[in-house]
């Protein structure tokens, strides 16, 4: 990135905290008003499309002032780099006066956490300086210092799995993808799955049951929030559709040798359902159910 040290600010930290999860908090709209303004000002909306031409809009509240702020995304490259502007609206509308746009990569820094990078360029030196003057390194380093503590707690909520797979990354997504081929695997060792409604695209529902060996049924509803083939698929755990979440789920295929890394990171509503999963025992039957996977795929 070639910068203009006339139009643009820079700000840059070694945030102690996992890339994934700092990606989630600026792209999940539950995540994002926990920490993007210096405290105790607050984000009361906010709407995120995360992708070209999607919006990115949200309202503050600063001391009694309500803030509109409208804009969209100009790239996005998951896990790694956002651009968005307020210089449009959503439908590439024109906005009468905007202010900046931003750039905001992530990267793993060396002995862990990530390096976090932040970007604000402006139209001309006067706006520049009239940013800075506004408190840029101060107001985006407080938020920064924000953003790191909500990921560290994302991170205490967080269980993650993997497995080494000797298959190709394909085949993973096919099994991952396949509403004939995912009730086939899915689950530990002795459970089967009893489909109710099945639509495996983004923005499609798995509704079904989890049947236990002694006969214990399960309520689950997955809802595919993204599939970005063949490399990585979101998705919501709740009971029932409606029901309230249970955690958000972060399925991850790399091509390595041996075959396909699957990392599996589920995210909990709150630590209290983390807790009660792991004693549950969720860590030895996810290893279960990414053993079954293995088996579907044909692999040892």
């Amino acid at each position: 990135m070639i910068l203009n040290p006339e139009t643009d600010l820079i700000l840059t930290r070694t945030l102690a905290a996992p890339r994934a999860l700092l990606w989630d908090c600026w792209t999940n709209p539950r995540h994002l008003p926990e920490w993007f303004v210096p405290k105790p000002h607050k984000v009361v909306a906010c709407e995120l499309d995360v992708r070209v031409g999607g919006r990115f809009n949200t309202t503050f509240d600063v001391d009694g002032t309500v803030m509109v702020n409208e804009g969209v995304y100009l790239e996005v490259i998951e896990g790694e780099k956002l651009v968005f502007t307020d210089t449009y609206t959503e439908g590439w509308k024109p906005a009468p006066d905007p202010f900046m746009t931003a750039i905001v990569t992530f990267a793993d820094a060396p002995g862990g956490g990530t390096t976090y990078t932040a970007v604000a360029r402006h139209r001309n030196p006067e706006a520049a300086k009239t940013h800075a003057e506004m408190g840029f390194h101060d107001g985006w380093g407080a938020v920064a210092g924000q953003m790191e503590a909500f990921a560290q707690g994302l991170a205490a909520r967080t269980m993650t799995l993997e497995r080494v797979i000797a298959a190709p990354v394909a085949a993973i997504w096919r099994a991952w993808t396949d509403p004939e081929a995912l009730p086939l695997w899915w689950g530990p060792e002795g459970f089967t799955c009893r489909t109710r409604k099945i639509d495996l695209r983004q923005g499609g529902e798995w509704d079904f049951d989890m049947i236990g060996p002694d006969g214990t049924v399960w309520p689950n509803h997955h809802r595919i929030t993204q599939h970005l083939a063949p490399s990585l698929i979101r998705y919501q755990i709740r009971t029932t559709d409606d029901g309230p979440l249970h955690a958000d789920v972060r399925a991850s295929f790399d091509a390595v040798e041996g075959g396909t890394r699957v990392t599996l990171s589920m995210t909990f509503a709150d630590q209290e359902q983390h807790d009660g999963a792991k004693a549950f025992g969720a860590v030895e039957f996810g290893q279960q159910t990414l053993a079954k996977l293995a088996r579907q795929v044909g692999a040892p």
